[in-house]
């Protein structure tokens, strides 16, 4: 696909939304508009025996949401392990002594040119957090195995990005990758 013409249409510090004029390997012409993104972490706090998730208000669906702990942060390079060590310590207080790269994934390909890297937070430390000032209404709590999936199929954790990555997590145990995780 060629693209012909590119343009902004609207920016912010968080998302570019892009317009772009195309040629398909037919020869027709279309149109793509799509979101850039900075690239994310999401971060699977686990104790060996329970999964932290932290709850906040997403305001595009009205409502409060469970999910593992993530986001990015601003700069020329990114570093999937530092983020996911920040957004940890920011967002639950846990500190982690392992990180492990799971996997990457593109939660809105279709729409979106960020990526996902899942990281896996094992042998943690409590800690105080320390969330911004938008993040004043999070909470965050340990769950079960059993209670997280339990919440992925009744819809209580609807966030894909936190669904892709536990199957990321099962995938890699069921393989044998993640030895004593």
């Amino acid at each position: 696909m060629e693209t012909l013409d590119s343009r902004e249409v609207y920016s912010n510090r968080w998302i570019t939304v892009r317009e772009d004029r195309v040629r398909q390997a037919d020869g027709a012409e279309a149109v793509y508009a799509f979101i850039e993104k900075a690239c994310f972490a999401i971060v699977i706090p686990w104790d060996g025996e329970r999964l932290q998730l932290v709850e906040q208000y997403r305001y595009p669906l009205r409502r409060r949401c469970w999910e593992f702990p993530g986001g990015s942060v601003a700069g020329p390079e990114f570093d999937p392990i530092a983020v996911a060590r920040q957004e940890l310590r920011e967002e639950t207080g846990l500190r982690a002594e392992r990180l492990t790269l799971l996997g990457k994934v593109a939660p809105a390909p279709a729409t979106s040119t960020h990526y996902g890297y899942v990281v896996l937070a094992t042998e943690l430390t409590a800690g105080a957090h320390e969330r911004e000032p938008s993040e004043a209404d999070m909470e965050s709590a340990w769950f079960t195995r059993a209670e997280v999936e339990d919440m992925i199929c009744a819809g209580v954790i609807a966030d894909a990005q936190t669904v892709a990555a536990y199957s990321l997590l099962l995938l890699r145990e069921s393989r044998g990758e993640l030895g004593q995780s």
